[in-house]
């Protein structure tokens, strides 16, 4: 299945995860397996957290990108619109190459 992902844009062009375990660079092209990485102030929802759209209005864009990514081993969790509506909780994740990634980090 596909969905959406919003990642932190670094200065080198990297990606990485907005909250939670966000000091490591995700590759794309490649199967990610979720971890668990209890942070505290956050629920523990294990998974990547993708969506249906490229839509999360609670948080905010600066700073950020939208990438479309491959998922499998799905959980949906329903949240408000406001929060983007259903969320998708994946076991794997693929972020898939925009033009000009050539499978390297972005």
């Amino acid at each position: 299945m596909k969905g959406w992902k919003l990642f932190r844009k670094m200065k080198s062009g990297s990606i990485r995860s907005l909250f939670i375990h966000n000091k490591v660079d995700l590759p794309s092209g490649e199967w990610l397996q979720a971890e668990c990485h209890p942070t505290k102030g956050f629920a523990l929802r294990p998974g990547w957290h993708c969506c249906l759209k490229p839509e999360a209005p609670h948080l905010k864009i600066e700073g950020r990108v939208w990438r479309e990514v491959e998922i499998e081993g799905i959980t949906e969790f329903n949240r408000p619109e406001c929060q983007g509506g259903t969320w998708l909780l994946a076991d794997q994740m693929k972020i898939l190459p925009e033009a000009g990634d050539q499978g390297a980090l972005l």
